[in-house]
């Protein structure tokens, strides 16, 4: 059963699934879709062409869908598409696509975006992320499957940070990130591999073992980058998650990738 709180405001052509809560003083454009068991907690405003999934919860305070922070942005008639069963905190922002960018924001399922984490246009999110307070996406930022974001970091533009891959707190991302690996630095640098979080979702220990092989070969002296990655694909073809690493390396990507500190690797 829907259960709408008196103060909340509804608007005429909003779509509510099965099971859809909405708090006091909420407010839900004409345009928005909400699945079944949804649950806007109070004080959320939800607009545009706007798409929660099912069992997602929205904490007091968050503006989920609202014009994108973008100077070119001439009101196209853009998305922001949530999937299910994600928990969006206090005071989240998440805008939807512009022209620029293919007209969509997407966000994966299973996500916790915790206080203040901004979610710019254009961002394509995976499934289970996290984003840790005051976290923040730029424009077009891309984030793959288990990615997480530390407290009161930002991620630049167009960035690309790959699979089970751990950004620490307060830290500035301008590079790509490659799959597994941890970044950390007012601009950051690679320290080595989030071992932690790939024992932690059943990598055993031959994969992790062969992932920091290619991780070490991707990054040493010898070659180009393409040679490099060529040797590692060469080695590894058959090892799934180190062509994880091959595959995201090799796209036509906008910035360069995040390379480990001399200091670290000393």
């Amino acid at each position: 059963m829907t259960a709408i709180h008196p103060t909340a405001i509804v608007e005429a052509g909003a779509s509510l699934g099965e099971g859809v809560r909405i708090g006091p003083y909420c407010v839900v454009g004409p345009q928005v879709r909400l699945a079944d068991g949804v649950v806007l907690e109070s004080h959320v405003v939800v607009a545009g062409r706007t798409a929660i999934g099912a069992g997602t919860r929205v904490y007091p305070f968050a503006s989920i869908g609202t014009p994108p922070q973008d100077m070119k942005f001439a009101g196209e008639d853009s998305e922001l598409i949530i999937g299910a069963r994600n928990v969006i905190r206090e005071h989240v922002t998440m805008n939807p696509g512009t022209a620029g960018g293919g007209m969509i924001t997407r966000v994966g399922d299973d996500g916790l975006f915790m206080i203040a984490a901004h979610v710019a246009h254009d961002c394509l999110i995976g499934d289970h992320v996290i984003l840790a307070n005051n976290a923040t996406l730029a424009g077009h930022v891309t984030l793959h499957d288990y990615v997480i974001v530390g407290g009161m970091s930002a991620v630049h533009q167009f960035v690309r940070i790959g699979s089970h891959a751990m950004i620490g707190g307060v830290t500035g991302i301008g590079k790509d990130v490659i799959p597994y690996a941890a970044a950390t630095g007012n601009r950051a640098s690679l320290a080595g591999l989030n071992v932690v979080g790939l024992k932690r979702r059943g990598f055993d220990r031959d994969t992790v073992h062969a992932i920091r092989i290619a991780y070490h070969m991707l990054f040493e002296d010898e070659g180009t980058l393409e040679q490099r990655v060529e040797r590692i694909a060469e080695r590894f073809a058959d090892n799934r998650a180190v062509m994880t690493i091959v595959d995201f390396v090799r796209v036509d990507a906008t910035r360069p990738l995040c390379q480990p500190s001399i200091d670290r690797e000393r």
